[in-house]
């Protein structure tokens, strides 16, 4: 089946760092994983909108956490979208795909000593289990079939030219490196290619 929109509503943003924007938040129906994704709508979008597939980090997103990136990208995210008009994917992909509950028993083996991607391995479980054929039909059923992405994730790019979405380009978003979160970076950038500028060996 075709995704289709469900809901269209209004919404204030007040996020961290002083940004506030009105967005107009997007449901859907017919979704390939029947998650319940939600596609932000951020100032005017064009002809081929600003967009970011953002993966849901509750640590990261909600609660601050300085162990990952995820927070201050959302938050970049939306001030820039909402500069260019576009539109920001939330998806439901807590840790990269594995649950909120597996990403934090990876969080402990990374206490000991591994990184982001040996640590999900440990376990049992993928590197990386996210599918982004959600967020290509997101797209498609709010009418877009090319987009410049907002991603330092050369995977994101890769899985939205197969499923049929057009990148035009893909532009990198800050490194928002600490103490806490240098490692995990750096991981990405070694292991995954991610555009991290200075993290890699």
């Amino acid at each position: 089946m075709t995704a289709e929109v469900r809901t269209r509503v209004r919404i204030p943003l007040r996020l961290h760092g002083g940004i506030e924007v009105d967005a107009e938040a997007v449901t859907f129906r017919n979704l390939a994983d029947d998650g319940e994704h939600l596609a932000l709508v951020l100032g005017t979008p064009g002809d081929v909108p600003l967009v970011r597939p953002h993966s849901e980090c509750l640590t990261g997103d909600v609660f601050g956490s300085a162990r990952c990136d995820c927070g201050p990208q959302l938050a970049e995210a939306v001030d820039r979208i909402s500069a260019a008009g576009g539109y920001l994917l939330y998806l439901r992909q807590e840790g990269r795909g594995i649950g909120l509950y597996n990403k934090l028993d990876a969080y402990a083996l990374q206490d000991q000593g591994l990184d982001t991607y040996a640590a999900n391995a440990a376990l049992g479980l993928p590197e990386d289990a996210r599918d982004y054929t959600v967020a290509a039909q997101m797209l498609e059923a709010l009418g877009v079939a090319e987009v410049n992405l907002l991603s330092n994730n050369p995977d994101k790019a890769a899985q939205l030219e197969a499923a049929g979405i057009t990148v035009r380009d893909r532009v990198p978003t800050g490194v928002f490196a600490t103490d806490s979160n240098v490692r995990y970076l750096r991981a990405k950038a070694e292991q995954t290619g991610h555009t991290l500028p200075g993290l890699a060996s």
